[in-house]
């Protein structure tokens, strides 16, 4: 028997849209001037480093938040701020001007032309373990819904957070392509939950074992000609 067609394509987002390293070092260099200039004893006793070892701490002794990045980056900032006399206020307004740095990204030069095409064709959605808002970066219009493992509870590779997504676009889970750049989280993960699965591979790096893919592209672009040869989406 034939596979059902494929109706909707959930994407990954850091490091399959945009590269996430980045973003996350600017925003944690602006959050560090920032309170510099609102709560200073805070830089002076930690550094971004520092604030990331505290976070990583805090992640041991909670690993509930795992599933929750934005709270565990919060609370591990308000115990920082705690140990230097501040109240939780130098947290939420730390937290807020990172979380906007971190939604100031870069897309990758073939996201918006192929998104674009795809979604005149497919129900298209964002599926993340993080807490990129999808509106603010200006994705909005072409990705349907955005489903974290903030929303669900658990993050990629539990099955639950896929099966989030096909709920989400409205189609059972076999009828939804996942697209993503973590062989682990993405590539086992969805499969495991009966998707099937594109790496994108954009560093050509080495299949590290277990289950493969249905396909490996090197971008967007090399997806798009993986649909046309699929016969999901027509040709020009």
């Amino acid at each position: 028997m034939p596979a059902p067609p494929i109706l909707a394509i959930t994407f990954d987002l850091d490091d399959t849209l945009w590269a996430i390293d980045p973003v996350i070092e600017r925003a944690e260099q602006r959050m560090h001037a920032w309170l510099a200039e609102h709560y200073p004893r805070l830089p002076e006793r930690y550094s971004p480093a520092d604030l990331r070892e505290l976070r990583d701490g805090l992640l041991q002794q909670r690993p509930e938040l795992a599933h929750d990045l934005g709270t565990l980056r919060r609370e591990s900032l308000a115990l920082a701020a705690q140990h230097c006399g501040y109240g939780r206020d130098a947290a939420e307004g730390a937290f807020a001007v990172m979380w906007q740095a971190r939604n100031e990204v870069e897309l990758f030069a073939d996201v918006l032309p192929v998104l674009t095409e795809l979604a005149a064709q497919l129900t298209l959605g964002g599926l993340t373990n993080g807490n990129a808002d999808i509106a603010r970066i200006g994705l909005g219009g072409l990705l349907r819904f955005c489903v974290s493992a903030h929303s669900v509870g658990v993050a990629k590779p539990h099955p639950a957070i896929f099966e989030a997504a096909s709920a989400a676009a409205g189609v059972p889970v076999e009828q939804v392509l996942h697209v993503g750049d973590d062989p682990q989280r993405d590539v086992i993960g969805a499969r495991a939950a009966g998707m099937r699965t594109v790496w994108v591979n954009r560093d050509a790096l080495a299949w590290p074992g277990g289950p493969r893919a249905d396909a490996e592209v090197a971008d967007l672009h090399g997806l798009r000609e993986l649909l046309l040869r699929w016969h999901i989406v027509p040709g020009a």
